[in-house]
């Protein structure tokens, strides 16, 4: 499959990058500076976000956004969403995953409230999760695309081994059998790549939970 990642300089999008290729799949990255990514095998394209249209991602069987944005810049996560909406309704063909956040996930199955509206959701990740959660709700709201956003558990674990097993849920958090809502970076780059395979949550945001190695 020809596949794209925005923002593979980052922390997921590198591991997205490396599970795809180790796959077989040809990958090209979309970075903002060429020069701080070098991947054999990989092709790098020095494009923003923000200016990404329809041509570009023609072609693509799935494009992941991946993107990061730095402390007071968090509302890039909808503009940037926002941007990728117009480009993918010019290329039907193409499918748009993106790296969602948890705040945006339920806490009640009665799915009345969110993480990022409890009282111990920390203050310093609000901008990032309310713009994301946002970005989730342009998406539910778009017409003439296909997108899959998918959450990884509340603690996402740079630093986590890759068991190369996890657990798919809904729009609720999720728990491991510890008790721990959980995944590993590495975990959830293989998520993602079965999803970009598989195709099972077409038009939906689904999360993830995995146990520590």
């Amino acid at each position: 499959m020809k596949i794209a990642v925005i923002g593979a300089t980052g922390k997921a999008g590198q591991l997205i990058v490396e599970e795809a290729v180790q796959r077989g799949h040809d990958v090209t990255a979309f970075v903002r500076d060429t020069s701080k990514f070098d991947l054999e095998g990989v092709q790098a394209v020095q494009k923003d976000v923000m200016n990404l249209t329809a041509e570009d991602v023609i072609g693509f069987d799935a494009v992941v956004n991946a993107i990061g944005m730095p402390p007071g810049r968090e509302s890039g996560h909808i503009e940037a969403g926002r941007t990728l909406i117009q480009a993918f309704q010019g290329a039907p063909d193409s499918r748009l995953i993106v790296v969602g956040g948890a705040g945006s996930l339920f806490v009640d199955e009665a799915q009345t409230t969110r993480l990022v509206d409890t009282p111990d959701f920390p203050d310093l990740f609000k901008p990032t999760a309310s713009s994301q959660g946002q970005n989730l709700q342009d998406l539910q709201a778009s017409e003439g695309i296909r997108w899959t956003f998918l959450s990884p558990a509340a603690f996402f674990d740079e630093a986590g081994a890759r068991t190369g097993r996890y657990q798919t849920a809904g729009e609720v958090l999720t728990v491991n059998a510890a008790g721990d809502s959980y995944i590993s970076y590495a975990d959830y780059a293989i998520a993602i790549v079965d999803e970009i395979e598989n195709a099972k949550h077409v038009n939906q945001r689904f999360s993830v939970v995995g146990e520590k190695a």
